[in-house]
């Protein structure tokens, strides 16, 4: 339960209540969609659908999240959205001719690859399979190679863009700041650290095999959480006034979704948290849109020249 005080003003510094605290993703979300929907619409008065296909293998509840809030989001926006769903037991050679598929498919212009794929998949082959040019959530090594060299062009992965943004859009200063990230998937955590190197920050990355967790996290000012665990972060990981994101998606024992962040017993310690639900997944989903429209913009450029 959160504990609504009024702000007080301590030291000439505005002591947020912990309501305050709380960098909900919807206003940022609906900002960057309001754009999207704009720009949809004038392609839309050229004749031009935006479509976006999603390849999902299997149900698992954190993909099934992220795909009703994208399709949600991409019927807001106006943009077409096409699911592809696998069965668990897919081959690789099946799930692979599914993706050349939507390569070649003209009326595509992203596609958005639901990982990590099942061991039985080789993913490092996988990811040379997809288009760059439709790799809206940076699969492709292409794509990895231009966010490493910070090449705009490239798009980088969708959650983790959203976590640069949101510290953007609650002023949250990032340079030479000492960043934790606790995760180091391909997902997420990794082309994180690269897009926080981009902003100045000196970033460490902690993982399943570090030592002292909790004494690293704890001198961090900023704590980025994407490790899939529920409620595994408490106060032992949080300084006082740290910022806290977090990017977990999990499900408690009762079916209710939760973060990796143990939200209530930090809340008085950090200075600003994302919450889930109602974080990061909404500005997620806002720039996977925002990604397929760009991507269907550069292959109408392309067609033109």
């Amino acid at each position: 339960m959160i504990e609504n005080k009024k702000s007080e003003v301590t030291n000439n510094k505005i002591e947020l209540t912990n309501e305050d605290k709380i960098m909900y993703g919807k206003p940022l979300a609906d900002k960057i969609t309001q754009g999207v929907i704009e720009r949809v619409q004038n392609l839309k008065s050229k004749g031009i659908q935006v479509k976006l296909a999603i390849l999902k293998v299997g149900n698992r509840p954190g993909d099934e999240a992220y795909q009703r809030g994208a399709t949600s989001r991409a019927e807001k926006c106006g943009i077409e959205t096409e699911v592809v769903e696998l069965d668990d037991r897919v081959s690789q050679e099946d799930y692979i001719a599914a993706l050349e598929r939507l390569n070649k498919d003209d009326k595509v212009h992203g596609i958005l690859c639901f990982r990590p794929l099942p061991s039985h998949i080789d993913e490092d082959l996988v990811q040379y399979k997809i288009s760059p040019e439709k790799d809206v959530d940076c699969f492709s090594p292409i794509n990895i190679a231009r966010l490493v060299d910070g090449d705009k062009r490239a798009f980088s992965p969708c959650t983790p863009e959203a976590v640069i943004e949101i510290l953007k859009f609650y002023n949250i200063d990032m340079v030479s700041k000492n960043v934790v990230v606790l995760g180091r998937s391909m997902v997420v955590g990794k082309p994180l650290s690269m897009l926080l190197l981009n902003e100045n920050s000196t970033v460490t990355i902690c993982h399943s095999k570090t030592r002292d967790i909790e004494k690293i996290a704890s001198r961090a000012d900023i704590i980025v959480s994407c490790m899939g665990r529920a409620r595994m972060v408490g106060a032992d990981y949080v300084g006082q006034g740290a910022c806290l994101v977090d990017v977990g998606i999990n499900f408690d024992e009762n079916g209710k979704m939760c973060g990796d962040i143990d939200f209530d017993s930090v809340i008085d310690r950090c200075s600003r948290i994302t919450p889930v639900p109602k974080g990061v997944g909404g500005v997620t989903s806002s720039i996977l849109v925002a990604h397929t429209l760009r991507a269907c913009e550069n292959l109408i450029d392309t067609k033109l020249k």
